[in-house]
């Protein structure tokens, strides 16, 4: 079971972000230990046991990452049936948008690092992840090719004001292969959100890139974007993820309200 683990790992590591990595990696290190393998039964119940004391949230989470060890094991030609995979319902939490003006605010104090992170997230919606992977090869014109989750594929539009950004980010900065480099070396996941949060530190506020990528989907909306474009932008696989993920504010439904009511006509 620890080859195969290793195995699955080396493949996350290949098509996953380096977030996703870790988390796999320290779930499959603690569940290695109680998992029991038998007479073609594969049985979590113990390590179900182990983390019943912990969130919802984060045995959902461990649980999400065992079943993809799983579908892994059975791609290889594994055969075996699972004891104790019950699914767990966990409360749909959103993390808040940012505020558009200290949006503009922490722009207005970034250098060209910073300011390119911050527009890179938050013009196009992306991941962390996604954004860490940037080639100079993706970006073509007025369009950019960005890698997502399961290594699908996704080509998104370049607003004119990004396109000057990145043209002038290139030319300062000279990277080779990566849109984010570091002494020619790309940078991770980490040193990319540190770039991002430092200029918001300076106005007082904590954001996550998460944030941003959250605040593009819901300003789209806010603005007339119809939700399955907004859910091709972000790369999701199903709408309704993109309908859990972005609230509508009251005054959007309130106003989409008026407009389809019979009475209003």
């Amino acid at each position: 079971m620890e080859n195969e683990a290793k195995k699955f790992l080396n493949y996350v590591k290949k098509t996953k972000s380096q977030q996703t990595y870790r988390t796999y990696e320290s779930v499959l290190k603690e569940a290695l230990n109680y998992i029991e393998f038998e007479d073609g039964y594969l049985d979590i119940t113990p390590y179900r046991l182990k983390i019943a004391t912990q969130s919802k949230k984060t045995i959902a989470k461990k649980i999400s990452a065992l079943r993809s060890f799983f579908e892994f094991l059975q791609s290889e030609g594994h055969k075996f049936k699972i004891v104790g995979d019950e699914h767990i319902k966990v409360p749909k939490t959103l993390p808040k948008p940012v505020n558009i003006e200290h949006i503009k605010e922490a722009l207005k104090l970034s250098n060209l690092e910073e300011f390119t992170a911050i527009m890179i997230i938050f013009s196009l919606g992306l991941r962390i992840g996604e954004a860490v992977n940037i080639k100079l090869d993706d970006i073509k014109g007025g369009w950019i090719s960005i890698t997502g989750k399961g290594a699908k594929t996704r080509m998104l539009p370049i607003h004119p004001k990004l396109k000057e950004i990145i043209k002038k980010y290139i030319e300062t900065y000279k990277p080779k292969k990566y849109l984010f480099e570091k002494d020619g070396i790309q940078i991770n996941d980490a040193k990319l959100r540190y770039i991002i949060q430092k200029p918001f530190k300076k106005i007082g506020i904590h954001i996550t890139p998460h944030q941003l990528r959250h605040s593009f989907a819901t300003y789209m909306l806010e603005k007339g974007a119809r939700i399955t474009d907004v859910s091709e932008l972000l790369g999701h696989e199903f709408i309704s993820t993109t309908q859990i993920y972005t609230k509508l504010s009251d005054s959007l439904k309130l106003k989409n309200y008026l407009k389809a009511h019979p009475l209003c006509s």
